[in-house]
């Protein structure tokens, strides 16, 4: 009697895989399963505030009042948005199709929660346009890097804090977010001067 033919081992792009999902998954557990009563009201309002963009497309309708750079920045940023929401709703969570993460399962302070989209999960659409957003408008305003992009990590941060992302997800929005505002600040960049006012 011949023994069976032994299980072959996994590739190692497979087994890296595996092995950054279940890292993925016990940073999450680990957030999930850290007590922040003075932080969970705060991120949940901030979460829901970042819906569709709200905080970054009022900031550029501020800047878009000002003419020169302010405006330059502010089409620059509302572009880096635009791409970036369709990169990571459109096209990124329609080819990977990640399921949400399992809030009962890890525990997630009720108090802390937002509605779970019905969405994939994979990449975090928030991360992707705060990001964009920030990186655009910050390169042509730098007076305004900083603070837009502590609220870009924040809003990152905040996705995963309420339960509705794995870190792994905003990793990603981010790095489409960055090279959105890439994209974004080529075209402004290269588009003609507008005529004075």
């Amino acid at each position: 009697m011949t023994d069976p033919t032994p299980a072959t081992a996994p590739s190692f792009p497979t087994a890296v895989l595996t092995d950054l999902r279940t890292l993925d998954g016990a940073v999450y557990g680990a957030v999930a399963a850290t007590p922040t009563p003075a932080l969970d009201s705060a991120l949940r309002r901030l979460s829901r505030a970042a819906d569709h963009s709200k905080i970054s497309l009022t900031v550029a309708a501020l800047l878009a009042l000002r003419p020169g750079r302010p405006r330059q920045a502010a089409v620059a940023g509302a572009g880096a948005v635009a791409l970036a929401s369709v990169t990571a709703n459109l096209v990124g969570k329609r080819l990977v199709r990640r399921p949400r993460p399992d809030r009962e399962q890890a525990r997630v302070v009720v108090g802390r929660q937002v509605p779970m989209p019905e969405s994939a999960s994979f990449p975090s659409g928030h991360t992707a346009s705060a990001t964009a957003f920030a990186t655009a408008v910050g390169v042509l305003l730098p007076p305004l890097a900083v603070p837009l992009g502590a609220l870009a990590l924040a809003v990152g941060y905040s996705r995963v804090h309420t339960g509705v992302h794995y870190p792994g997800d905003v990793t990603a929005g981010a790095l489409i977010g960055f090279a959105a505002a890439v994209a974004a600040l080529a075209v402004v960049r290269t588009a003609p001067p507008p005529l004075p006012e």
